[in-house]
Order: structure tokens, then C-alpha cells, then sequence
């Protein structure tokens, strides 16, 4: 596993925190669109998103996957621990798909995973995140933002 991050990074927000903000993470193959299943997604990026802003936080590529047919090189390796030990301290995972057991573990580290019908920028997905974070948001959502609010304000 290799993680890659802006050195001199510039949020959005000239320096501070974005407001309201939760760390979203994408399966992804090219980096651009969520364009991957979850356990043979080459690469996960993570990006902190606010209702008006959004910043990369993070790209973490994986040497060992899955191959898209559902099988693997070796199958006594755990391909779904690193990368679910991976996005701990997200809020979502968007993929393509995820199968039963690694939906089960990505819930248990309390990352709420949704599918997409089809491959998406990432910047499209944000978007539409960003417009239910302004606007009335869904139950799950409204319970992870209450969820991230309650954290920031045990941190001080």
C-alpha cells in the first residue's frame, strides 16, 4: 500500500477547515471516476467535502487486487482488510460494487458504502453530495453529519 498527498496543498477556504465537511472516499481505477468495484480497486482517493468546498486529501494505491472477474492471485491474501484499514475515518465509499462480507466490514468501521449504476467523475458525484448537504439531506446523511459534528466538538 502507498499513500500519496499534497505537500502544499491550499484548501479552498484559505487555510481553514471546511465547514461541515466529511472525508468521502472513491474506488476508483483512473483517480478521475468512480469507475471501480471495491475489492479490485486499484486505487482509493479520499477528499474532505463541505457543502460549498471540497479539497483531495489522500490517494491510496494498492499492489495486490482483486481482478475484476472476482478472483485473485492467491486467496489466502486479504485484499479487503487494507484497503477497508484504509478509508477508517471516512463517512462514505462510493464504488461500482461491493461484495457481502467487505460491505459488512466497511459498515462495521463505521463508513456508510453506496453503489453507483454506472462509472462517474468524481467531481460529478461531489457535486450532487454537496447540493443534499446544502439543501434537506437524506436520513443517512443528516445522521453523519450529526455524527461528524459530535467529534469535532469532543476534539476541543
Amino acid at each position: 500500500m502507498r499513500r500519496l498527498r499534497l505537500v502544499d496543498s491550499i484548501p479552498p477556504t484559505d487555510g481553514e477547515e471546511i465547514p461541515g465537511a466529511l472525508k468521502i472516499a472513491f474506488a476508483t481505477q483512473d483517480r478521475r471516476r468512480v469507475d471501480a468495484h471495491f475489492g479490485s480497486a486499484p486505487t482509493i482517493v479520499i477528499y474532505e467535502v463541505g457543502p460549498t468546498g471540497y479539497r483531495f486529501v489522500e490517494a491510496i494505491e494498492f499492489d495486490q487486487v482483486s481482478g475484476e472477474n472476482g478472483r485473485h492471485p492467491d486467496d489466502g491474501d486479504d485484499r479487503v482488510g487494507a484497503k477497508v484499514e484504509a478509508i477508517v475515518g471516512c463517512a462514505i465509499l462510493f464504488s461500482l460494487a461491493i461484495g457481502g462480507m467487505a460491505a459488512a466490514r466497511v459498515v462495521n468501521s463505521r463508513v456508510y458504502p453506496l453503489k453507483l449504476p454506472s462509472p462517474e467523475p468524481i467531481p460529478d458525484v461531489i457535486g450532487r453530495l454537496q447540493v443534499m448537504m446544502r439543501g434537506a439531506p437524506p436520513p443517512w446523511m443528516r445522521k453523519l453529519l450529526r455524527r461528524e459534528t459530535s467529534l469535532a466538538f469532543a476534539d476541543e
